[in-house]
């Protein structure tokens, strides 16, 4: 027999009552487990315990609900339950409504003390002056590439990476009235500025482009000014009261952005294994013939894949290079352990900028 809508309903709200029930009993759990943490001395938040427990969940999940939506929801449960120990103060590329306060919320939910800095180079400062516990900046996009001023930052910055999110990037073009017509300049991050050129070209050609600090920023200025255009997320035009004139003008259509997770080491060590872990580390060589070869050569003797490698100039006046790399493992992986002590060997440089569990 066909349920109706009433009984349906009845039966959604004996769930969410019983839900309810086992989140507060979830709670006081996560508030023993607290309690035990503080008089060990250790840290509430454990990124790698976190992505284990999600894993888990999906890996288990019978459906209908996707894997996605999982992390999304179970993200909030672990914040709330965060939060009634002390809530995580999180600085990023403001001001509300950058993707990186959206990568923010998804990293670490939505119970947290949001911290809004106008540039790269003050949420650094922010987190290692104390006046935050973690960082969210954007350190590569699938267009792109790297975000030169964070891997800089990284570089000399006592801070360390214990995770990473992405997210797939729409931009939209937002201004006070849903048209193209009368535009004078268009607003926003030098990076979303890069990603939309094309269609900046063919619909804008002859259209001022300004960089600004962020695409939210970008987004406010352009709420002051009929002539202005920003390029921003939908949140951003929410925000600001904006019109979406032009909806995803991204050039790439899977468009992605990647983002680290900065803390001090004495607020987080490095995350123990997860399964699933990624090792950042910058590393300089001399300028010998070569010398690049040989940074290879350990990580193909002990089997660890490497999945990104970037070189910047050293700044050095002498053609030098620093070289930013990633490889899957864990340091605690004794193949990934060796291949770090040969690869130290051979570097006149060698820092580990991060140990963290890959994101989804």
């Amino acid at each position: 027999m066909t349920k109706t809508l009433a009984q349906l309903r009845v039966e959604i709200d004996t769930l969410d009552r019983e839900l309810l029930q086992l989140l507060n009993r979830r709670a006081g759990l996560a508030h023993e487990v607290g309690e035990i943490k503080r008089v060990e001395g250790s840290p509430v938040f454990r990124p790698e315990r976190e992505a284990q427990v999600i894993a888990t969940l999906q890996s288990a999940n019978p459906g209908p609900l996707q894997a996605p939506h999982i992390a999304s929801v179970w993200r909030e449960i672990m914040s709330s339950c965060r939060a009634l120990e002390a809530k995580q103060r999180v600085a990023y590329l403001g001001p509300a409504g950058t993707f990186t306060e959206q990568a923010a919320l998804k990293f670490f939910g939505s119970s947290i003390e949001q911290i809004p800095c106008a540039s790269f180079d003050e949420v650094f400062h922010s987190v290692a002056a104390g006046g935050a516990d973690f960082g969210v900046v954007a350190v590569e996009n699938s267009t792109e590439g790297v975000v030169t001023r964070s891997l800089d930052l990284l570089l000399q910055s006592p801070l360390h990476i214990v995770g990473e999110t992405s997210l797939l990037v729409r931009h939209h073009l937002l201004r006070q009235t849903n048209s193209l017509e009368g535009i004078e300049a268009v607003l926003a991050h030098p990076q979303a500025l890069a990603q939309c050129q094309a269609w900046l070209s063919k619909h804008l050609p002859n259209i001022e482009r300004r960089a600004v600090s962020s695409n939210a920023e970008g987004a406010r200025l352009a709420s002051t000014h009929p002539g202005w255009a920003g390029i921003a997320s939908e949140r951003a035009a929410n925000q600001f009261g904006l019109h979406l004139a032009a909806k995803s003008i991204q050039d790439d259509a899977f468009n992605r952005t990647r983002f680290a997770i900065v803390c001090l080491p004495q607020t987080l060590q490095a995350p123990q294994a997860s399964g699933k872990d990624c090792v950042s580390l910058v590393v300089s060589v001399p300028n010998r013939p070569g010398a690049v070869h040989d940074l290879l050569v350990p990580l193909k003797q002990h089997g660890v894949s490497m999945t990104r490698f970037e070189s910047r100039p050293a700044r050095s006046g002498q053609w030098d290079y620093y070289f930013f790399i990633d490889l899957q493992g864990h340091p605690s992986q004794p193949n990934v352990a060796a291949a770090l002590e040969d690869l130290q060997a051979i570097c006149a440089f060698y820092k580990v900028l991060g140990t963290y569990p890959l994101a989804d």
